[in-house]
């Protein structure tokens, strides 16, 4: 290129100076101000007429809604157990028979005529048949008789039953929980539940409450999910197996708490699914 026309030329005209302009690289280099405008301005239209058409739609109402109806879990409540009444008083121990007793009267010598008559020793015939002891008893005549034995404590203490903290509770001193508490659980439902599934699957417009039970084991995993249309009808439309699908994908749950002891408890939650004409 010749001195006089460097510095009127373009700076691709110099570096290209000799070379194949028509293999494509040089067209690209010219022409990339004029592409990079346009993706700009494609780009400002296309965000201007989503951000309108945003503000289009959302006036309207929507078709499919969540409602957590029953957002608490429900509680089994345990019966309160009555008092048991006070065990009848035992029976009075029967007292034991009285022995005939004959008094003995230390022997004195005296004059016949100078002796009680309370105070005359007992004829050898009736000592045979009584005991002698320091006063007189009337009773049975003495014929071996023993006294009742007295009981004996075994020093062994009664056996109590422990529970079985294996078994399924269905009411607990601690209650299984929702990592976050009630409203993480509440808010879970509502993010992932698809409410267009009963619309989708050609339900008309009305509510669809499903009711659906699981198992929150020891280590806070659900289990056996299980799912039932709670006001009546026969086709549940999809909504069964959406809150089924949900549940069951979530994360793991705190466990219920019986005696200090982490164990298996049953859940039950509440949803309904509502659909609305246009």
């Amino acid at each position: 290129m010749e001195v006089n026309k460097i510095l009127k030329s373009d700076i691709l005209d110099i570096i290209f100076e000799g070379r194949n302009k028509e293999y494509g690289a040089y067209e690209l280099r010219k022409t990339y101000k004029k592409r990079i405008t346009f993706a700009l301005l494609f780009t400002i239209v296309i965000s201007a007429l989503f951000y309108i058409s945003t503000l289009f739609f959302s006036g309207k109402e929507s078709k499919g809604n969540i409602i957590i109806e029953d957002v608490s879990l429900e509680k089994f409540e345990q019966e309160e157990k009555k008092p048991e009444p006070p065990p009848p008083p035992p029976p009075p121990k029967p007292e034991p028979p009285k022995v005939e007793i004959t008094k003995f009267t230390p022997p004195k010598i005296v004059k016949d005529e100078e002796v009680k008559p309370e105070e005359k020793p007992p004829e050898v015939e009736k000592l045979e048949e009584t005991k002698i002891g320091t006063i007189n008893q009337i009773g049975d005549k003495d014929k071996g008789i023993v006294e009742a034995p007295k009981e004996v404590s075994t020093g062994v203490a009664p056996v109590k039953v422990e529970e079985d903290y294996d078994r399924l509770f269905t009411s607990v001193q601690i209650e299984s929980e929702f990592p976050g508490g009630q409203e993480a659980w509440n808010k879970y439902l509502q993010r992932n539940l698809n409410s267009e599934v009963p619309k989708d699957n050609g339900a008309p417009s009305g509510r669809y409450t499903v009711e659906v039970s699981f198992t929150v084991d020891k280590e806070g995993n659900i289990s056996s999910v299980s799912g039932i249309l709670a006001n009546g009808g026969s086709n549940d439309y999809g909504t069964i197996e959406e809150a089924i699908r949900v549940i069951k994908r979530g994360p793991k749950w705190k466990p219920g708490v019986q005696n200090g002891i982490q164990v298996k408890s049953r859940k039950k939650q509440r949803i309904t699914f509502l659909i609305t004409e246009d």
